[in-house]
């Protein structure tokens, strides 16, 4: 079992626990870390997102292109081990929390089903922008979770998520924070 922070709406632990599977059946917010893996490409300095392709076994959005390493927060652990802790895991990439740029925190709320069952997902998550230029067969894919892994251009990226032109379940609202993050702190134009 995969024990939980049952956490207020800024990501704070209230003190309680929950296992995984009861906090998505019943909605009880719980914290994630994602990270977006980013390159600069070609004598533009076009910048490149990374996506996952989420494993078909996954207990939601299957298939689905999705964050370049995103997972839960176990109890006790805090944003960014473990944020770290899933680029090991997911990507077999070694990476130090001054690497990480922060760019904010989502409040998400969705439901669905999948494989046959109701899913709420209740979650605060921190975003992370890392920096790391790795060709996509170099990364050490944790076949359980990615079934594969795609370097986009960012812009052709956002157009894919607003037209869903790719099947996906990236928030263009996570797109529209690395974009800040790259106009504010690196005065790209995107």
């Amino acid at each position: 079992m995969e024990w939980l922070d049952v956490v207020d709406e800024q990501g704070n632990p209230t003190g309680e626990k929950v296992e995984r599977s009861v906090a998505h059946r019943e909605g009880i917010r719980h914290r994630t870390a994602h990270v977006w893996l980013l390159r600069k490409m070609g004598e533009n300095g076009n910048v490149q997102i990374l996506l996952q392709k989420r494993s078909q076994n996954k207990d939601s959005y299957p298939g689905c292109y999705d964050i370049s390493s995103a997972g839960h927060i176990p109890a006790g652990v805090s944003f960014l081990p473990s944020a770290l802790r899933e680029l090991k895991e997911e990507l077999g990439v070694c990476a130090k929390a001054e690497e990480l740029h922060y760019c904010g925190q989502r409040n998400i709320h969705y439901e669905d089903y999948f494989h046959g069952s109701y899913f709420i997902d209740n979650q605060v998550s921190n975003v992370y922008v890392l920096w790391f230029d790795r060709e996509e067969k170099q990364f050490k894919l944790q076949e359980a979770e990615v079934e594969a892994v795609r370097w986009m251009d960012f812009e052709e990226c956002v157009k894919a998520v607003t037209d869903n032109t790719i099947k996906h379940c990236i928030v263009l609202e996570e797109l529209n924070m690395i974009k800040k993050y790259l106009n504010n702190c690196l005065n790209f134009t995107i």
